[in-house]
């Protein structure tokens, strides 16, 4: 499924979206909070400099912003129409969702914005 060359490959696992070889995060846990934004400078594999203009990483915020619309949408559709629960505590789902899954839709949304504008290179840190 996650084939190397792939997109989905590099942003489901968070790998250079170049190579494919190395991880874009000094922690690969998003669940260290310190840590979950701490992005490699380059890619030790193939060298590619992952911020690629300054504030390059701006840009995923209206991504976040999408899936975040994603997550609570369907955290209400389960909460309300398949558990049956009230309009507040359809909305306390939606907010424990969001802050439960943070971490994890914020790295995504830097992984798709990066896949944007980066295509996987098999000759890439090759010499």
């Amino acid at each position: 499924m996650l084939k190397k060359g792939s997109k989905l490959n590099s942003i489901l696992t968070g790998s250079c979206p170049k190579c494919q070889n190395e991880s874009m995060y000094e922690d690969k846990n998003p669940l260290h909070l310190t840590k979950v934004l701490k992005m490699n400078e380059n890619c030790s594999h193939c060298g590619f400099r992952y911020q690629i203009e300054p504030s390059f990483f701006y840009g995923a915020m209206y991504v976040s912003y999408g899936l975040n619309v994603a997550v609570g949408i369907a955290a209400f559709i389960v909460s309300f129409v398949f558990f049956g629960a009230t309009i507040e505590q359809s909305f306390i789902a939606i907010i424990l969702t969001l802050v439960v899954l943070f971490p994890f839709v914020l790295r995504l949304a830097r992984n798709l914005y990066i896949n944007m504008f980066v295509s996987y290179d098999p000759k890439a840190g090759r010499n």
